[in-house]
């Protein structure tokens, strides 16, 4: 095999064939279910960032809207994070008044108070006060009636949370040699965030897929990033159920003249070539000098993106058949001078122009697609990150209702 063999991803990973994909999985109720029962209430979903609840008695809260429930993730005294179902012990009242889809509080005692009848929790869980205690009968106990608690796991700063009973693994044999690939980079040096979300009318997995290839840059994208990114990808890698490759620059692209300007007083845009002193040595590892991003996925629905001074994630929420929630945070080095924020402001906007160049295909891909008249989509050599996508959420599905039959 070649690198420039035009079939150079089929040939690497011939075992994910080269055939049509049915679409049926992505209008299809049954099989919708299935996945939040299957994929999504089994693998393990990042929910936040550590430094996001840096201090003891900090926590954050996560709608989980495809699971009915919302998450607590909270650290405490002992600097351990962990996670709850935000519900309270007594009769089911949400515990943490949610106010969107992500809530973020600070207890300096470390604990949590139910608003209704005013049980009290610590950051452990455990329950540690109940008003009226001495009315309740001899069956009470407060040891059980602590919170729910759901498994959690950090990696890299990004803390994980398992909704399963007993997860089939832990978050580090989860990644595996994707969690070392990636693992290295310094996330939390860059710390100055941009985040969007909305909520698109489309399949997850068709949001997934807007985002997982370069075929598209020259067309969708020939208004914000015109000739700069090249259509091919490089040093694909499968990790299991998770991959990733590098997206690399045209170098005989010329910036527009702000951008050129933007690009001088600060590291925020992707479009302009970077160093690679904070790059793993994992990454790049042919050492192209037209190297931009790394753009990887953990699954299910996690992107991570990460270059010179700057990384990004997407995830793709399902919150129905043909409905997703879609979260976009783009984080650079915090500005230390007008013209740094400049900078970083007019990369935020590109980039965020760029992302609604992605975001306006989908609704009308999952509008045509539920009409009936295509059963296929024809994936081409480039498009091998949607072709791998597909081919483990088949595995997953199969695995689980294979283990159902022989229970």
């Amino acid at each position: 095999m070649t690198e420039s063999s035009q079939h150079r991803w089929a040939e690497k990973y011939p075992e994910l064939g080269q055939g049509p994909i049915a679409v049926e999985s992505c209008i299809s109720e049954d099989y919708y279910l299935r996945e939040v029962e299957k994929i999504f209430k089994t693998s393990w979903l990042y929910v936040a960032r550590e430094e996001e609840v840096a201090e003891p008695g900090s926590y954050k809260v996560k709608r989980l809207a495809f699971a009915d429930t919302s998450v607590i993730v909270m650290r405490g005294k002992d600097g351990v994070v962990r996670g709850f179902h935000n519900i309270c012990s007594h009769r089911g009242n949400t515990l943490v008044t949610e106010t969107g889809e992500e809530t973020f509080g600070h207890s300096k005692a470390a604990i949590l108070s139910c608003r209704f009848h005013g049980w009290v929790y610590g950051a452990d869980g455990a329950l540690i006060q109940v008003p009226e205690e001495e009315r309740f009968y001899s069956c009470f106990k407060k040891k059980e009636n602590s919170l729910e608690a759901i498994h959690t796991e950090v990696w890299a700063g990004f803390v994980f949370i398992n909704l399963a009973a007993e997860p089939g693994q832990n978050l580090h044999d989860f990644l595996g040699d994707y969690g070392t690939h990636m693992g290295d980079y310094p996330y939390a040096d860059l710390s100055h965030s941009y985040k969007y979300h909305t909520t698109l009318d489309c399949n997850w997995k068709i949001a997934h897929d807007s985002f997982a290839e370069a075929y598209h840059v020259t067309t969708i994208h020939a208004g914000s990033f015109p000739n700069v990114f090249s259509t091919g990808l490089s040093d694909v890698q499968l990790f299991g159920p998770h991959r990733t490759c590098a997206v690399c620059l045209n170098m005989s692209a010329e910036p527009k003249p702000v951008a050129a300007l933007a690009q001088k007083h600060g590291r925020g845009s992707l479009v302009a070539k970077g160093g690679s002193a904070m790059l793993p040595p994992t990454i790049n590892p042919s050492g192209r000098e037209d190297f931009a991003f790394e753009l990887s996925v953990a699954f299910p629905n996690l992107f991570v993106h990460i270059s010179e001074g700057i990384w990004f994630t997407h995830q793709f929420w399902p919150l129905s058949t043909g409905r997703t929630l879609w979260e976009g945070k783009y984080y650079v080095r915090a500005p230390r001078t007008n013209s740094e924020r400049w900078a970083l402001e007019h990369a935020q906007l590109l980039q965020r122009n760029a992302w609604l160049e992605d975001t306006q295909t989908m609704e009308n891909t999952h509008r045509a697609i539920a009409s009936g008249a295509k059963k296929f989509m024809n994936l081409q050599d480039e498009e091998i990150l949607i072709r791998h996508a597909y081919h483990v959420i088949e595995q997953r599905m199969n695995a689980a209702e294979q283990r159902r039959e022989q229970i």
